[in-house]
């Protein structure tokens, strides 16, 4: 991983880049922001951890934690909301078998995402799995799909 972190700064260096910039490689290079490079990229560029850190959680984007092999993601907006995304997303947690401030299972296949919005309100309750787009989701129709993946994977 020491290498690829490198890398990045390297680039950063010649390209006289910003700290969104080595999120993003870093993000791409690995599937999310690991501590160690926050610290590494704060020694070798002289930025403060802080600030690497503030911009990592000011946008919803970037992912600070290892994310799992399939991306189930629910929508909250208000026409989800309205149409039980609550339901949905509790029946997930539940047949994931996710702690409640968990988003990973913890075999690394799976993880649920709430988002503000996916602008499909027409479709509402709406989830994606792997960027699928189930609308008018089920919960029990949600579950038999996962389970499909799950057993896909074994």
């Amino acid at each position: 991983m020491n290498d690829i972190l490198l890398n990045i700064i390297e680039k950063y260096r010649k390209k006289n880049g910003n700290i969104i910039f080595l999120l993003q490689e870093t993000q791409e290079a690995l599937g999310y922001i690991p501590k160690q490079a926050i610290d590494l990229f704060s020694e070798e560029l002289n930025i403060a951890p802080s600030r690497i850190y503030g911009v990592a959680t000011f946008y919803s984007q970037f992912r600070l934690k290892p994310t799992g092999k399939n991306i189930i993601v629910a929508c909250c907006g208000t026409a989800c909301h309205v149409k039980g995304a609550e339901k949905i997303i509790n029946g997930l947690r539940k047949g994931l078998e996710l702690a409640e401030d968990e988003d990973t299972t913890p075999d690394g296949e799976f993880t649920l995402e709430e988002i503000a919005c996916l602008g499909t309100c027409s479709f509402a309750p709406v989830v994606l799995v792997n960027s699928a787009v189930y609308g008018k989701a089920n919960i029990n129709a949600l579950l038999k799909k996962i389970g499909s993946k799950r057993k896909k994977s074994a």
